[in-house]
C-alpha cells in the first residue's frame, strides 16, 4: 500500500538540543549549547527558515555523554511562550507520567501557546533510570501494552466529556478536563507522535499515533520499518503519518560534507558509545523476533544515537534536497533533523535547502499529475476521534 502524498509539503522539525553535549557523541568542536538561552533563540531561527516543529528530548540522568539535561515538557512550554507558529514536541514516558496529569498539562500548554502543543510517548529508553527512580521496568512488549492505554487516556480525555477507561494500567472514571484543547480546524486533539521499531511498537502505532517517527534509514529500510505500522493502521482504519530522523551535513562540495562525518565519527566518544550500544540494543534482544531500536546499528550509527547518519543527508544543498524529496516518495511526511551547530545551520538550511525541496516538491506532484500547493497543511489529515 503506497503511503506517498506528493500533494502536501513536507514538514521539517528539528531536535531541541537540551541535553549537553549535542547530537553527536563526539569531542568534534559543536557550537551547540543546550542552555535555553541558546534554545529560545534557535527557536526564533527555525521558526523563521520555515521549521513547524520542534522536538525536545527527554532525559533525566547523566547518559550517552550528556551530563547535563532539562526537563522535556517544562522546556518545551518555554520554547512554545517564545514562539509565534513553531510546534513543540514533548517527549514522555508512561510509567514516570499519569495520562490524566499529563493531558492536563498538553491543555495548559496548548492555551498558553494558541493550539501548538505536542507531545511524542516513548515506552521505553534507559532502564536505569526506571529502576533507579524505584519504578517499575517493564518487559518490552508490556511497555507497549502501557503505551496503548496511555495514549488513548490521553486522547480520550482531550475530547470527551465524563471520559471512561478500564485497563490494566489506568482506570479513569467519568472525568472531564476543562478546558478542553484549543480547537484547532482540522486537528482533532494535540498531535501524538511515537516512535519504535519492534513488531510491538509497530503495531501500537497503527493503531493510536498520529505520527510514527523512525530512527535513520536508508530508502529501502524506512519502507521495512513502516511496513508493520502500515499493516497495523489498516486494520484498525487508520492513516497515520510517517517522520524520519536524519543528521544534516550541508556543505559547499560532497568532500568537505563527507570529511565532516569522518572527523564525527573519528572523534567519537568511544566508552559513551559502547555505553548506550550495551544498554538499548538489550531492548531488540529480549523481543521475541529480535527485532527493535538500535538492534542492527553499528558503532559508527550510535555516533549519533538515533541512527541520523543512516539517512545520508549529507552532500550539497543540492544533493540534500533530492534525497529527502527521494524520501517523500516513498512515504516520509515529515524530517526530524540535527546538526552540528544548530543555530547556523538550521538558517542555512532553510535558505539553502528547503527551496530546492519545494521546487522539486512542485515538479514530482506535477509529473505525478497532482495538484501541488507549498502553503497546504496536514492538519486535516492527521486521524480523527473516531479513528482511534
Amino acid at each position: 500500500m503506497s503511503v506517498a502524498d506528493l500533494s502536501t509539503p513536507l514538514k521539517f522539525a528539528y531536535w531541541v538540543p537540551n541535553v549537553s553535549g549535542g547530537l553527536v557523541v563526539s569531542t568534534i568542536e559543536q557550537r551547540t549549547s543546550w542552555d535555553f538561552d541558546y534554545n529560545r533563540k534557535l527557536a526564533r531561527i527555525a521558526e523563521d527558515a520555515g521549521f513547524e516543529y520542534a522536538l525536545s528530548q527527554t532525559r533525566y540522568a547523566a547518559s550517552y555523554g550528556a551530563d547535563k539535561q532539562h526537563e522535556a515538557t517544562s522546556f518545551s512550554l518555554a520554547l512554545l511562550a517564545a514562539t509565534e507558529k513553531l510546534k513543540v514536541i514533548a517527549a514522555v514516558h508512561p510509567g514516570m507520567w499519569h495520562p490524566g496529569v499529563l493531558a492536563k498539562f498538553i491543555i495548559t500548554a496548548d492555551h498558553i501557546s494558541n493550539g501548538r502543543a505536542a507531545v511524542n510517548v516513548v515506552s521505553g529508553w534507559l532502564k536505569d533510570e526506571f529502576v533507579n527512580f524505584g519504578l517499575d521496568w517493564l518487559e518490552h512488549d508490556e511497555r507497549y501494552v502501557r503505551t496503548e492505554e496511555f495514549i488513548r487516556v490521553l486522547r480520550g480525555l482531550w475530547t470527551e466529556q465524563g471520559y471512561s477507561q478500564s485497563g490494566k494500567y489506568y482506570d479513569i472514571n467519568n472525568f472531564t478536563l476543562s478546558p478542553a484543547p484549543v480547537d484547532v480546524p482540522g486537528r482533532p486533539h494535540p498531535e501524538v507522535f511515537f516512535g519504535g521499531n519492534s513488531t510491538a511498537a509497530q503495531a501500537t502505532a497503527g493503531r493510536v499515533a498520529d505520527w510514527y517517527f523512525s530512527n535513520g534509514k536508508d530508502l529501502e529500510g524506512f519502507k521495512e520499518n513502516i511496513a508493520g505500522v502500515q499493516a497495523s493502521a489498516a486494520v484498525a482504519g487508520r492513516r497515520p503519518r510517517y517522520g524520519l530522523n536524519g543528521f544534516v551535513i550541508a556543505r559547499d562540495s560532497e568532500k568537505e560534507a563527507r570529511d565532516t562525518l569522518r572527523e564525527i565519527v573519528e572523534k567519537a566518544h568511544r566508552p559513551a558509545v559502547e555505553g548506550f550500544r550495551d544498554a538499548v540494543q538489550e531492548a531488540g534482544a529480549s523481543t521475541k523476533d529480535g527485532k527493535g531500536m538500535w538492534a542492527d546499528s553499528s558503532f559508527e550509527d550510535l555516533v549519533q544515537y538515533n541512527d541520523g547518519f543512516r539517512t545520508q543527508l549529507i552532500g550539497t544543498p543540492e544533493q540534500i534536497a533530492e534525497r529527502i524529496v527521494e524520501y517523500k516518495k516513498i512515504g516520509v511526511n515529515l524530517f526530524l533533523t540535527c546538526y552540528l551547530h544548530f543555530q547556523e545551520e538550521v538558517a542555512a538550511f532553510g535558505a539553502d535547502v528547503l527551496p530546492i525541496v519545494r521546487e522539486l516538491e512542485a515538479d514530482a506532484a506535477h509529473r505525478a499529475g497532482v495538484d501541488f500547493d507549498p502553503d497546504e497543511t496536514l492538519a486535516g489529515t492527521l486521524p480523527s476521534k473516531a479513528g482511534v
